[in-house]
């Protein structure tokens, strides 16, 4: 394992005023962390999905004025990138970490995905724990807790990632920053891997009629 666990300052960086003193402090703490998640996670993903899976850091090239306030490593089946695909990711916002799988706005699987997110929606809801996050927009790091969630919740989900060119979905958990920072790296490593073993059968649906 090449994961060397949380700390404080992979969260505090967020809270740094301006582009470059944030990236010189994510580059020195948080994106060491996520690449080694990403090697860590490479193999774990590629036997929960039956697909060879490649992780990709994020790097925030096109920001120019506005500092990020939050960063991940995704993992999907593609070398090239993730965006496109139904994928995985673990990252951290100044408050928490988060585990989630999803499909972004510029997948062309979004439709497929709602889809069959509608029609299997009594599984869903059966498979993902109660206190599971859903994010219509992974912009925002507020989701709506399943358990209160309504049917119209999920199909304003459904139709907006099926119809808007935004539209889009994250599903996952997140660990509060001061849990995550206790968390040994085993331990850490053993909750995302539980969590992704809960989400792999979302992303098996994302790819049940078509295949990219």
């Amino acid at each position: 394992m090449n994961f060397t666990g949380f700390a404080r300052e992979d969260f505090d960086l967020f809270a740094i005023e301006g582009l470059e003193p944030r990236m010189e402090a994510l580059i020195a703490n948080l994106r060491v962390k996520l690449t080694q998640l990403g090697q860590d996670f490479e193999p774990i993903l590629t036997e929960l999905t039956g697909e060879e899976m490649f992780a990709h850091v994020a790097k925030h090239a096109r920001r120019k004025t506005n500092p990020p306030h939050d960063s991940w490593v995704a993992w999907s089946k593609s070398k090239k990138g993730y965006k496109m695909y139904p994928h995985f990711q673990i990252g951290a916002w100044q408050t928490h970490a988060f585990v989630q799988f999803g499909i972004i706005y510029e997948s062309p699987m979004k439709g497929v995905f709602a889809e069959q997110m509608i029609s299997h929606l009594e599984e869903i809801k059966q498979t993902l724990p109660d206190h599971y996050l859903w994010y219509p927009d992974h912009m925002n790091p507020k989701g709506m807790v399943m358990s209160e969630m309504e049917l119209e919740d999920f199909e304003r989900i459904a139709h907006r990632l099926a119809n808007q060119k935004n539209g889009e979905v994250m599903i996952g958990i997140i660990i509060p920053r001061a849990q995550a920072i206790k968390l040994s790296p085993k331990a850490f490593v053993k909750r995302a891997t539980e969590t992704f073993r809960t989400l792999a059968p979302l992303y098996q649906l994302a790819f049940s009629t078509v295949e990219v």
